[in-house]
């Protein structure tokens, strides 16, 4: 938790922003696993309910009651037969009293809270709710249909947050340092562990120990494969092989709750052949080129598509792809390799505010989406970047078999794809590389203190030692 200070400038910014009405922002429940006593852990609170607000205790929900400038804090207090089987936890009072909240309600005074604000025809201001027990507590509060609240969700109070939690402060900053070193420790553990033999559960289950042991948890579930052609391959219980790739995608949360989200890609048999280095390198100079041109009043619309034009050079150079580059990149050509967007805000979510739907979040009124190109379609931002904007840089070149098959029995962009060739490729996966970029005042930089090997000489050594 930050200090006081920080939530009472916190709200008092929102409230600035978000003009008038009252906002009710809703904590998480915990989450039963096969029974209501035996819940998922460990809790995770809603996330602008936590940057508000700071408390990491379920049933809670916070009231900002803009109008007649009150600020509430309302849940129940803990019972004596909690109390017993988890301890003796702070007091609503206490808790308000720590982020600088000068009521505390139980949870049903909301219902008159509300009731008193519909009748009043003030407006209440809630965020889209992702989480069905929310779903139902809104219903029940404000008669809005479940079906309904993702189109009723204020606009103002989703633009005032994205404005306020896209740009890190100081304090944010050194937290997104430290789970870039927890981070550091989980990937450098899977490089050493890397080897034939060993399965992918095996590795991936050290690294969420390691998460789970030094932070909260996992920023996110570990993905961790040899078929890095899947975007989200889960790890398996396959044992790794001599002459594959071992792709690891993984990321811890402080205690504080911000996130690192990083990949790494690795040789199982401990170097690279010529195939794989040929490969590789061209997403390692794409990984790079990003830093020489992201600062503030770019848009990441253009670096994206600069990082698709540089890939598609390089592929035409070992004979994958072929024609005008530019032609390529505006059919989408490149989307045969790289399926996905160049990167994603981030901070106390892994991409950030996602629950705010990314049109929200990674666009605005200058730069929109393109929802109906394949591969550009999954572009989570496009917006100018800003001094203070964290974002993710990860660009990858994937062979997906049935993309393949599928492009060619259709003649999709076969002026510009070598299918022939590209037929070779089937059993190669995939390759990415991921790190997190601060953009600071004339341009960007990693956010960690510690790089995690992914020049490929560097990488062979590390595994090596």
């Amino acid at each position: 938790m930050f200090s006081k200070e920080t939530y009472v400038s916190r709200r008092t910014e929102l409230k600035k922003l978000v003009k008038s009405g009252i906002i009710v922002l809703f904590g998480n429940n915990g989450s039963p696993a096969n029974f209501p006593s035996n819940g998922y852990h460990p809790f995770r609170q809603d996330s602008s309910f936590l940057y508000y607000f700071g408390q990491n205790r379920d049933g809670l929900v916070g009231v900002i009651d803009i109008d007649n400038n009150k600020e509430t804090l309302i849940g129940d207090d803990i019972s004596i037969d909690d109390i017993v089987w988890y301890g003796t936890v702070e007091t609503m009072h206490d808790m308000a009293a720590q982020v600088g909240v000068a009521h505390t309600a139980p949870m049903k005074e909301l219902t008159t809270i509300c009731l008193d604000a519909l009748r009043q025809k003030r407006t209440v201001h809630f965020l889209p709710p992702y989480r069905s027990d929310i779903k139902i507590q809104i219903f029940d509060l404000l008669g809005i249909h479940p079906n309904q609240q993702k189109d009723s969700a204020s606009m103002p109070l989703i633009q005032a947050i994205v404005k306020m939690r896209s740009t890190k402060s100081a304090e944010e900053i050194e937290e997104l340092e430290r789970a870039a070193s927890i981070g550091y420790k989980m990937h450098t553990t899977a490089m050493k562990m890397c080897r034939p033999g060993i399965t992918e559960k095996q590795i991936a289950g050290v690294l969420d120990g390691i998460a789970n042991g030094l932070g909260a948890m996992v920023s996110f579930p570990t993905i961790l494969s040899q078929h890095g052609e899947c975007m989200h391959g889960s790890p398996s219980m396959d044992k790794l092989q001599e002459g594959r790739l071992m792709l690891c995608d993984a990321g811890a949360e402080t205690i504080n709750n911000y996130c690192s989200d990083n990949t790494r890609t690795t040789p199982v048999s401990g170097k690279f052949d010529q195939r794989q280095l040929e490969i590789y390198s061209i997403v390692e100079e794409c990984h790079d080129y990003v830093l020489t041109i992201a600062k503030p009043g770019v848009k990441w619309w253009d670096v994206h598509f600069g990082v698709c034009r540089l890939m598609t050079e390089r592929l035409k150079e070992i004979g994958l792809m072929m024609g005008d580059t530019d032609d390529a990149v505006a059919a989408g050509a490149h989307a045969m390799f790289m399926v996905h967007g160049l990167g994603h805000m981030m901070g106390m979510d892994v991409h950030d505010m996602e629950n705010f739907d990314q049109i929200n979040v990674g666009f605005d009124d200058e730069v929109r989406p393109n929802l109906e190109q394949f591969g550009t379609n999954c572009l989570r931002m496009g917006r100018r970047l800003q001094e203070g904007f964290v974002v993710t840089d990860e660009p990858g070149i994937y062979f997906i078999p049935a993309l393949i098959d599928e492009w060619r029995a259709k003649g999709h962009c076969k002026d510009f794809i070598n299918f022939d060739k590209l037929e070779t490729y089937k059993d190669f996966g995939g390759i990415r590389l991921e790190d997190d970029l601060l953009i600071t005042k004339d341009g960007c930089r990693f956010i960690g203190k510690e790089r995690i090997p992914y020049h490929p000489k560097d990488v062979e050594a590390f595994i090596a030692r």
